[in-house]
């Protein structure tokens, strides 16, 4: 008799998301299935986008057609996704996003932020249609631009202004 305590039946229980990734062409596919529940595996699967970012893929489908279901952790992926992908030019498209999924987009005003695609085919034709991104300039700090501002009132090969 198992442990109803247990941790590997908790998660039963309450819900996993399981992760692959393939490649297809030069286009990371990251099919999720499973319920996508608070304590779940947000920060992981957050960390795995990072790493195919580091790695150099500029072309993502994340594949929910096994995903039934969202909270607020499955949200908090999404968005970190987003940004993580913004920010290093990464060009992406979610896809197979169920109606359940989607009317919890639209209810926190998400949607807007994401190119969705009905399935997995037409998810790599539509990222393929997105040119990507380069990576946007870090933002300057007060000093960087003071001294920029220095250096271009400087008169060249008199170091004055």
């Amino acid at each position: 008799m198992s442990d109803p305590w247990s941790s590997a039946s908790r998660r039963e229980k309450e819900g996993i998301v399981r992760i692959s990734i393939q490649f297809k062409d030069d286009v990371a596919i990251m099919s999720l299935s499973g319920k996508f529940l608070a304590g779940g595996d947000g920060p992981f699967l957050r960390q795995k986008v990072r790493d195919l970012a580091e790695a150099g893929t500029k072309r993502m489908v994340l594949d929910f057609s096994g995903v039934p279901y969202i909270d607020s952790t499955g949200l908090g992926f999404l968005v970190g996704s987003r940004v993580t992908a913004q920010n290093v030019g990464m060009s992406m498209v979610l896809a197979g996003v169920n109606p359940h999924v989607k009317r919890i987009l639209d209810s926190v005003k998400l949607s807007q932020f994401f190119v969705m695609a009905d399935n997995e085919a037409a998810a790599l034709t539509r990222v393929k249609e997105i040119e990507p991104q380069k990576p946007p300039e870090p933002a300057k700090t007060a000093k960087s631009r003071k001294r920029a501002a220095d250096a271009d009132t400087t008169l060249p090969g008199t170091g004055e202004s």
